[in-house]
């Protein structure tokens, strides 16, 4: 009876909604599903009416000696009232209160006509199993108590019983003959209805344990997609801000130069370049994420595009006046780890480029102390944001590209690794980033 299709309404939907929106995980949860039913029970989950029709075939079979005994006695109305069950049991997938109801009262009626026939109950167990599949457990066993109940007193206080040869009146057979056989009747369809209801309860238990988990693993998915959606808008900040701001930067510069010192101009174009090339490769890495469907993991960066080295220097081709220092070993060697490095100090100059102006000096010092990573970026500019409280502080006066999301984008990447980011004004003037991160190695991330 376990290997029957879900009715519709076996299990209640989950109460955050219709769990569509995330096709991969149900996908994945379904066929996991499907290989553990096997080939017999998903053919029967995927045909449900043909399960109803091995149902009826069963019951019929159980029936068909009480059938023939009771057309040979000439008691044809039972042998109706049995294919009346029968067609009766095709039903109670769509109607399983109303089919236990009418199974109930034709059962009493058949017991009447012929009492001690091989089917006694036997449409009973597929009617309490279809409701206790689609019904909450108390109601599966109310009505488990109020169908078996006629049946059971009727076999309880029945005066008469199979005999042995001599028939009800044989001599040889016990004193209480009647009594224990009767109550032994009236235990067994208690019983084997009580073990069918707690079949249905098991399978709608089953059944409403597997609606949880792919509730789960959809929500799971739709929180990994809005995870992966967040990250990839995080990059394409960091890819643009920072490239549009040096570009602007570079052409500025190159502008003014180009008369007075040719060959410095062709220096900043040449930069101008290569930041546009870098940008356009980091865009349709972190675009690509959108149409890889080989299942890989994208790299979250280029293998040269994390270089401290190579960014400071595109700074200071951009007119930034770095000075740069590291104290401590080096920093890990984790790609992760060193591209969130890389991007906080990335989104810092960014912005004093962008915000910064009468900049004498910026300041760039990463420290590593065991396991804590220090990062401190710090201008002597003063700002061009009237609330001096920007995406990344004072600045140098390229409007009009920054987003405001710089420093969330950072804190968002320091969270990762256990760390926080404060920026501000500096306490000597112009404007301060500290971020710290945490690294433990071996032991994993915080």
């Amino acid at each position: 009876m376990s290997d029957e299709a879900p009715a519709r309404d076996a299990v209640p939907p989950a109460k955050d909604g219709p769990v569509a929106a995330a096709p991969a995980a149900d996908a994945s949860f379904a066929e996991i599903t499907a290989r553990r039913r096997g080939r017999v029970r998903r053919y029967f989950y995927e045909h449900p009416r043909a399960m109803d029709a091995v149902v009826v075939l069963c019951y019929l079979l159980l029936a068909l000696s009480t059938m023939i005994s009771s057309v040979g006695d000439g008691k044809w109305p039972a042998g109706l009232l049995l294919v009346a069950i029968a067609a009766a049991l095709f039903l109670r997938r769509a109607f399983p209160l109303a089919v236990t109801a009418v199974v109930a009262l034709l059962e009493l009626a058949v017991t009447l006509l012929q009492p001690w026939g091989t089917n006694v109950s036997a449409g009973l167990w597929f009617a309490l199993y279809a409701v206790a599949v689609v019904r909450p457990r108390r109601s599966a066993l109310a009505v488990f108590a109020a169908a078996s109940l006629p049946l059971t007193l009727l076999y309880l206080f029945m005066w008469t019983s199979p005999g042995g040869p001599g028939g009800a009146a044989d001599p040889d057979l016990p004193e209480n003959y009647h009594l224990i056989s009767n109550i032994t009747a009236a235990v067994s369809i208690l019983l084997s209805n009580l073990i069918a209801t707690g079949i249905g309860i098991s399978v709608r238990q089953r059944r409403e344990h597997e609606s949880e988990i792919r509730a789960w693993a959809a929500r799971t998915a739709r929180l990994g997609s809005v995870t992966e959606r967040n990250r990839i808008a995080r990059e394409m900040h960091d890819v643009v801000a920072h490239s549009l701001t040096v570009m602007v930067s570079l052409s500025d510069g190159a502008a003014v130069v180009v008369r007075k010192d040719p060959e410095r101009a062709a220096e900043v174009l040449g930069e101008l370049s290569r930041t546009g090339r870098t940008a356009l490769a980091d865009m349709r890495r972190v675009l690509g994420v959108l149409r890889d469907d080989s299942g890989r993991p994208a790299p979250l960066a280029p293998a040269d595009s994390a270089d401290l080295a190579t960014l400071l220097e595109g700074f200071r081709t951009a007119g930034l006046p770095l000075h740069f220092s590291h104290t401590g070993p080096a920093l890990p060697d984790d790609p992760a780890f060193r591209l969130t490095v890389f991007r906080i100090v990335q989104e810092s100059l960014t912005n004093v480029l962008r915000y910064g102006r009468s900049l004498g000096l910026v300041e760039v010092r990463v420290q590593r102390d065991g396991d804590r990573v220090a990062i401190d970026v710090h201008d002597d500019g003063r700002s061009t944001r009237e609330d001096g409280t920007g995406a990344g502080g004072p600045g140098a006066g390229v409007p009009g590209i920054g987003t405001g999301q710089g420093i969330n984008g950072m804190r968002e990447r320091a969270r990762i690794y256990a760390g926080t980011v404060e920026a501000g004004p500096g306490p000597g003037g112009g404007w301060q980033v500290h971020a710290e991160l945490n690294w433990n190695g071996d032991k994993g991330k915080s």
